[in-house]
């Protein structure tokens, strides 16, 4: 009997895509699959033709050759083109569905969790930079079996479930699902006499040591990430991540805003009157400020250059140093005689001597008078 053509087969056009021969073959396969017509002879006949179709066309070499010379073109075998089989194409086509290559692909390997560590620093450390070695909390080889996971130490067998798969098939209905094996847990191995410190898992809860390198200008939840530092993989998946979380600690002096730096200063009113010199301090040493006559609380004074370059890059912050009047305290009678002499000394010059405290007194003055009341 003449074989039909095969996009005929399939339902589609000469110029279909490669979207539109699996979207047909996909709605095609499970109209004649076998599970779903059981006894149907000519429904089987129907799927292999399917199948044949599929496998050519999906195959750019394949399509080619047979666009040129039709199946005369191709290998008379049929429909053993290539040497695929039924669970080769299907499982291409579904294995997004029923679970991928049928478990021909071995054991599935699981790839270890990520793990997180927060890190203290002081901010020294943090603007400047510093490697810090951290203990971790994490799975080791089970010191017991030394990693075996048997008491005998013995290598583990081949699981005869799933013969070394990992991977078991379900039959639900006409579908045949995949899942991993109850037996051995995916892993494909089984352990016939399991440690009993871990369960024939061979790791067990531990810890290890790791020096981490810490650039400078990091900044609070900023991260740094370890590769392959993290839960070791299973079936010979790799491992996880670590995640380094820095946490700055509170300084006494300075408050870091991006990439600059701010503190503030106190100042005694003779220097805020009189201007003068203060030395203040920054990440690098002492630098002198200078305080100019009049200054008045709340002041800005911004050192240039003396912040920190952030990790990302970019130039190196400032240094800004806001001043505060500090009013004395524990004054001696002297001390307070004088200060009231020179208060009386400004007895009806406040507008001279404080202009912004004149200001606000007429405002106030003002907002009472044109104040209405009921």
């Amino acid at each position: 009997m003449a074989k039909r053509d095969y996009y005929e087969v399939l339902g589609v056009g000469r110029d279909a895509a490669d979207a539109d021969l699996k979207k047909a073959y996909r709605r095609l396969a499970m109209k004649f699959h076998p599970d779903r017509n059981d006894g149907d002879a000519s429904a089987e006949d129907r799927f292999k033709e399917v199948k044949e179709a599929f496998e050519v066309l999906s195959d750019q070499r394949k399509r080619a050759t047979y666009d040129q010379r039709g199946h005369a073109g191709l290998d008379p075998a049929g429909g053993q083109q290539g040497g695929a089989g039924f669970g080769d194409i299907f499982d291409s086509v579904f294995g997004d569905i029923f679970g991928n290559g049928g478990g021909r692909s071995g054991a599935r390997a699981y790839r270890g969790a990520d793990l997180r560590y927060d890190l203290e620093m002081s901010l020294e450390e943090a603007v400047r930079g510093a490697e810090v070695k951290i203990r971790i909390a994490t799975l080791v080889p089970c010191e017991t079996c030394e990693g075996h996971g048997s008491r005998t130490k013995s290598a583990p067998e081949t699981c005869t479930i799933c013969n070394g798969l990992g991977q078991v098939r379900m039959q639900q209905g006409f579908f045949s699902v995949q899942q991993a094996c109850p037996t051995c847990r995916g892993r494909g191995k089984v352990v016939r006499d399991p440690c009993g410190a871990c369960g024939g898992v061979g790791k067990a809860r531990g810890h290890k040591t790791i020096a981490v390198k810490v650039p400078a200008g990091v900044d609070n939840g900023d991260r740094i990430r370890l590769s392959g530092e993290g839960e070791p993989g299973q079936s010979g998946g790799p491992s996880g991540d670590l995640y380094v979380s820095v946490m700055v600690r509170e300084h006494a002096i300075f408050d870091r805003e991006g990439s600059d730096l701010k503190s503030e200063v106190p100042i005694d009113f003779v220097t805020a009157a009189l201007g003068g010199e203060l030395e203040v301090p920054t990440l690098d040493g002492r630098v002198v400020l200078k305080i100019p006559p009049e200054t008045q609380s709340g002041k800005m004074f911004r050192l240039r250059g003396k912040g920190v370059r952030s990790v990302r890059g970019g130039p190196v912050g400032d240094l800004i140093c806001r001043v505060t009047l500090e009013t004395p305290v524990n004054l001696t009678r002297p001390q307070k005689d004088l200060l009231r002499g020179f208060g009386e000394s400004l007895d009806g010059q406040s507008a001279r001597h404080s202009p912004r405290a004149s200001t606000w007194l007429n405002g106030v003055k003002k907002f009472f008078e044109d104040m209405k009341f009921p």
